[in-house]
């Protein structure tokens, strides 16, 4: 009987650590990201910043700062955000904050919200760093500023005379991988096209058919898929699969106590 009761206790310890690591692999792939993480150099590129709320409190107010080498154009307004920019002596854009609005509540727990905007890109290959601040409804602060291996990374675009690989070589690095590494405008630019306007409707034009997929679906576009993360669901399904066998050989051995 003793030999029973432990193995049930083993089993159901296991199935603790199970569901704790699953809830925290979930957790761990949540981040402010901005997409796409990669970009052609000097184009005038739509980016989504992407913002889920992981705490139990809705998140209120998100800032973030334009990086050094990077020209903001212009925003997409968005229902229920007030958005505000800060600049300069030079007249140049620095910051842009989505805050709530009205009677919005702002992005509940177990939400997320994305915001577009066009900035034109750098001119010389580079890697920008997109700082953000996210602010929840308690008055407490997220600070988005750390380094790719730190608790609250900031997002990075590789800026690259070609996007594609530098899409797939920060995919292998460990970036978010969000969204699609250079597009119509973007080749448009590389080709020598100088038409802004037309860049900016046709990254536009893309962004919101991106968004309507999302609407549809009910997934984002841009999905994280780190090796940190995958690796902590590679750990949660083994642990499972040791689970399940503990819990059958907890049952085989109360069956033969019975039995004798």
């Amino acid at each position: 009987m003793k030999r029973t009761s432990w193995t049930s206790k083993l089993t159901s310890t296991i199935a603790a650590g199970a569901a704790a690591l699953m809830l925290f692999a979930g957790f761990a792939s949540a981040h402010v990201t901005v997409s796409p993480a990669a970009a052609q150099t000097g184009a005038w590129q739509t980016y989504t910043i992407k913002i889920p709320s992981e705490k139990d409190l809705p998140t209120t107010k998100i800032t973030m700062k334009v990086p050094e080498g990077v020209a903001f154009k212009q925003y997409q307004p968005l229902a229920g955000w007030k958005i505000t920019t800060e600049k300069n002596s030079s007249n140049e854009v620095t910051s842009i904050t989505w805050e709530v609005d009205g009677d919005n509540e702002g992005i509940l727990a177990g939400q997320f919200q994305q915001f577009n905007f066009v900035a034109q890109n750098p001119d010389t290959a580079t890697e920008v760093a997109w700082d953000a601040f996210q602010y929840y409804s308690d008055g407490s602060i997220v600070e988005w500023t750390g380094q790719p291996n730190e608790s609250s990374p900031h997002s990075i675009t590789t800026i690259s005379e070609d996007p594609a690989a530098a899409g797939n070589q920060a995919a292998a690095g460990g970036h978010d991988s969000a969204g699609t590494a250079g597009n119509a405008s973007d080749d448009e630019a590389a080709a020598g096209d100088n038409n802004a306007a037309d860049d900016t409707k046709s990254d536009d034009d893309t962004t919101l058919g991106d968004a309507l997929t999302d609407t549809v679906t009910g997934e984002p576009n841009n999905t994280d898929s780190d090796p940190g993360t995958l690796k902590l669901q590679q750990a949660t399904l083994i642990v499972s699969i040791l689970a399940l066998i503990m819990s059958f050989l907890g049952i085989a051995l109360a069956t033969r106590r019975k039995k004798k």
